[in-house]
């Protein structure tokens, strides 16, 4: 299996390489530093394991792995104790917490999992993560501060993001948003629309069961009489 390690410390990586080496049917690919660095790989090259940091400059692991369609299956290797319940409930391979041993090592590379093929499909964050949303459109990746979002909305099998960047699509639910931003300034008017509260300029009423929300960007958002209710709880009118 060829391998590909991430990670910004230059020792972590070489212990995952002194480790590898008692593992002969397993190949060092690559090494990466950063999230944005291995995305790059990760496309070009289709590596058929990944050990994977989550604590990196610029874009975490749990980032870049959202930024991948088919990500390949995944060991997670982190200092970080506090994200192995999200890594396992989304479908990670095994988590290696550092300092590892070569017996601990040798069970990951040991589990039914990672033979399976298994991938990993994430909806994991970290605490700098919760305040932005990471996309991929045209071969560059853009950093989307909460603040910056006026809406999501479905389309088709992605949501559509309107941001003070542009208008971008994520292959996600809107769903998975909800749920994600339930404690942020954002709430779901529609089954097909969140909006933030704070980009909301105006409300009016189109008739007994709908309801149009102006936007500071110009965009109207249809609400429905179960999302009017709960912007005017989160409103507090």
């Amino acid at each position: 299996m060829r391998v590909l390690i991430v990670d910004d410390e230059p020792l972590a990586r070489a212990r995952v390489r002194e480790c590898l080496a008692a593992h002969p049917d397993y190949t060092v690919c690559g090494e990466c530093g950063d999230g944005f660095e291995a995305l790059r790989f990760i496309q070009q090259e289709k590596p058929d394991l990944l050990f994977l940091d989550i604590q990196m400059p610029r874009i975490n692991g749990f980032e870049l792995l959202e930024l991948l369609d088919q990500p390949p299956p995944v060991i997670f290797t982190t200092a970080w104790d506090q994200y192995a319940l999200q890594a396992f409930d989304a479908g990670a391979v095994d988590y290696l917490l550092k300092p590892f041993s070569q017996e601990r090592f040798d069970r990951a590379l040991a589990k039914p999992a990672l033979h399976l093929g298994k991938f990993l499909q994430t909806t994991a964050q970290t605490p700098e993560a919760a305040n932005r949303i990471v996309v991929r459109d045209q071969g560059k990746i853009h950093i989307l501060p909460l603040e910056s979002i006026y809406s999501i909305e479905a389309f088709d099998d992605y949501v559509r993001i309107y941001a003070d960047a542009g208008t971008f699509l994520k292959k996600q639910t809107l769903a998975h948003y909800e749920t994600l931003l339930a404690e942020r300034d954002f709430v779901r008017v529609h089954r097909s629309a969140l909006v933030r509260l704070a980009a909301i300029t105006g409300i009016q009423a189109m008739h007994a069961d709908a309801w149009e929300i102006r936007l500071t960007n110009g965009r109207h958002v249809q609400a429905s009489r179960t999302g009017y209710q709960r912007l005017k709880a989160r409103m507090g009118v």
